[in-house]
C-alpha cells in the first residue's frame, strides 16, 4: 500500500493512556511546559493523588513520540514545585497536592451520630451506621473478623492456582462452580440434614441477593407478600420491601413463629429464621415446625434463612427445615458469619418449582460469582479446614458471650437476657423501663458505643431493647461498653 500521498490528518497522532494525554495538543516548542501544566493540573485535581507513580520517563516518552528529555524536564519542574518527588528504584511519586481552594458553599453537614435514632430508620440507615464513628462497636452479625482463616486460606488459593485450567477463567455456569455447588451439597448434607443434589444449588452472594432474586421471582408469580417475624430482621425487611413485596408481621415467641398467626395474616410466603431467631434467639419447637410444614403443605412457601445456625453453645443441634420438605422451603445460607461477610458468598436451594426462574434470574443479574473464590472455599470445604474453623470460632465466641453475659449482670441488673445458648449476639429487654431504646441507642453513641435498638426490628409497638453483637470484640472491650451502657441507662432512668 503506498502512504506516500497520506495528508496530515491521515497520519496517527502519539498519545497515552496515562491521562489520556495527546502531543497534538502540545504547542509547537513548548512541549515540556505543556506537559509539566497538565501533570499539575492532574494532582489538582485528584486525578493523581499523592503517592500515585508517574510512568518511567522513556516509557511516556515512547508513548508521546516525543524526546525523553521533554518528559524528564517536566517532571524536574514538578520535582522543584514540590508536587513529586524521585524515590530511586520505585520511581516519581506525587509527593504533594496544591493548597484546594475554599469550598463553594454547600448543603449542611451531615448530623452528629445521635440524630440516627431521631427517626424511623430509613433504606440506607446500615450504611450510615457503619459509617458512624465509635470506639466499640457492638453490632449484631459479625463473626470474629481478627480470626479469619487468612493461612489456609491462602494455601488453598495457591492450590488452586496450581490446578486452574484455562477454561475454568472463562464465563462459567450460573449457578456457580461445579466444585463448590458439590462441597457446599456435602456441607449441608454434614452440618445442616439436609440432603440436596448438588444441580440444585445456586451460588450466591450472599443471603442478601439470595432474597433479591426469589423476590423477583415470586412476584412473578403473584406472590405479592411474605410474612416476616415479629420481631424480625430490619434488613430483610428493607430488602423485600425494595422489592415491592410487602411484610406483614408474624409474632415470635419462646417457641418461635407463631403459626396460628400466620394463617390469619393470609400470605402465602413466610420467611422464618427457625434455628436461632434473628433477633430473639428462639427455636422454632418440634410442634411448631410440624405447623409450619401443614402450613406449606396447603400451598404456602417457607423461606429459610440459616442465620448463624452454626454457632451454637448450649443446645444440641437444630436441624434445617429444608431436610423436611424440600418441595415447599426455600433455604438459603452463606458464609458471611462463619467466615467474613465481605467474601460475598452463599448459596440458595430452591423448590422444583422455582429452580429455573431463579437460575435465569442469577445469570440476568450477573452472569454467575467470581470463580476463584468460589474454588477456594471449595478446597476450604472439602479439606476440613471450614470445620476446623468452626470449632475454633465456637471457643472463642462462647467467651465472648459469657464476658458480656457476666457483665450485663453486673452493670444492667434490670435488663433480660435472650438467645444466649447459640448465635453471635444478644438480646436484651428492660421491663417497665422509663426510657426508649433509640434514647439509650443514641446516648451510647455519643459516649462511644455503637448499639442498635430493638425497636429497629419491629413492626410493632413491644419492650424496648438492644441487640448486642459479641462476636467481634474482644472480652476486655466488651465489659467496657457494656458498663458504658449501664451507666447511660442510669442517667436516662
Amino acid at each position: 500500500m503506498d502512504r506516500s500521498n497520506q495528508g496530515p490528518a491521515d497520519r496517527s497522532k502519539p498519545g497515552s493512556d496515562f491521562l489520556q494525554l495527546s502531543i497534538g495538543d502540545a504547542p509547537a516548542g513548548g512541549r515540556a511546559d505543556w506537559l509539566a501544566r497538565q501533570l499539575r493540573l492532574a494532582v489538582s485535581d485528584g486525578r493523581l493523588p499523592v503517592g500515585t507513580r508517574l510512568p518511567a520517563s522513556r516509557v511516556l516518552a515512547a508513548e508521546l513520540g516525543v524526546s525523553r528529555g521533554v518528559v524528564t524536564e517536566a517532571y524536574q519542574r514538578l520535582s522543584e514545585d514540590g508536587h513529586v518527588a524521585g524515590r530511586g528504584r520505585a520511581g516519581t511519586m506525587v509527593a504533594a497536592a496544591p493548597a484546594a481552594p475554599p469550598a463553594p458553599p454547600g448543603p449542611p453537614a451531615a448530623p452528629p451520630p445521635g440524630d440516627l435514632f431521631s427517626a424511623d430508620p430509613g433504606a440506607a440507615i446500615f450504611d450510615s451506621m457503619r459509617a458512624a464513628p465509635a470506639r466499640m462497636d457492638l453490632s449484631p452479625g459479625l463473626p470474629d473478623l481478627a480470626a479469619f482463616p487468612r493461612a489456609a486460606w491462602l494455601r488453598a488459593e495457591r492450590a488452586v492456582l496450581d490446578q486452574l485450567a484455562p477454561a475454568d477463567l472463562a464465563y462459567g455456569d450460573p449457578r456457580g462452580m461445579p466444585a463448590l455447588r458439590q462441597a457446599v451439597a456435602g456441607w449441608l448434607a454434614r452440618t445442616r440434614g439436609i440432603r440436596a443434589d448438588p444441580a440444585e444449588v445456586i451460588i450466591t452472594t450472599g443471603v442478601s441477593q439470595a432474597i433479591g432474586l426469589l423476590s423477583q421471582v415470586l412476584r412473578a408469580d403473584g406472590i405479592t407478600a411474605v410474612a416476616v417475624e415479629e420481631p424480625g430482621s430490619l434488613g430483610v425487611r428493607q430488602h423485600l420491601r425494595n422489592w415491592q413485596l410487602d411484610t406483614p408481621p408474624v409474632a415470635v415467641d419462646a417457641e418461635g413463629l407463631r403459626v396460628d398467626r400466620l394463617r390469619a395474616t393470609g400470605a402465602r410466603a413466610v420467611m422464618v429464621t427457625p434455628a436461632h431467631q434473628f433477633p430473639t434467639g428462639a427455636v422454632l419447637s418440634g410442634p411448631r415446625r410440624h405447623e409450619l410444614m401443614a402450613w406449606a403443605r396447603d400451598g404456602g412457601l417457607v423461606i429459610e434463612d440459616d442465620y448463624d445456625a452454626e454457632h451454637r453453645y448450649d443446645r444440641p443441634p437444630v436441624p434445617a427445615l429444608r431436610g423436611m420438605l424440600a418441595g415447599q422451603v426455600c433455604y438459603a445460607g452463606s458464609v458471611s458469619k462463619l467466615l467474613a461477610p465481605a467474601l460475598r458468598l452463599g448459596w440458595v436451594l430452591p423448590p422444583p418449582q422455582y429452580r429455573t426462574p431463579l437460575m435465569t434470574a442469577k445469570r440476568n443479574a450477573d452472569l454467575g460469582n467470581a470463580a476463584l473464590p468460589q474454588l477456594v472455599l471449595a478446597r476450604l470445604i472439602d479439606s476440613g479446614e471450614l470445620e476446623r474453623q468452626l470449632r475454633f470460632l465456637r471457643r472463642r465466641h462462647r467467651r465472648r458471650r459469657d464476658a458480656m453475659i457476666e457483665a450485663i449482670g453486673t452493670h444492667l441488673p434490670g435488663a433480660v437476657v435472650h438467645g444466649a445458648a447459640a448465635g453471635l449476639h444478644l438480646m436484651i429487654t428492660f421491663p417497665g423501663a422509663g426510657f426508649a431504646d433509640t434514647a439509650l441507642a443514641s446516648a451510647a453513641l455519643a459516649r462511644g458505643v455503637k448499639v442498635q435498638p430493638l425497636s429497629w426490628h419491629s413492626q410493632l409497638p413491644g419492650e424496648p431493647g438492644l441487640i448486642l453483637g459479641y462476636a467481634a470484640r474482644p472480652p476486655a472491650e466488651i465489659a467496657e461498653a457494656v458498663a458504658i451502657l449501664g451507666d447511660t441507662a442510669d442517667l436516662l432512668r
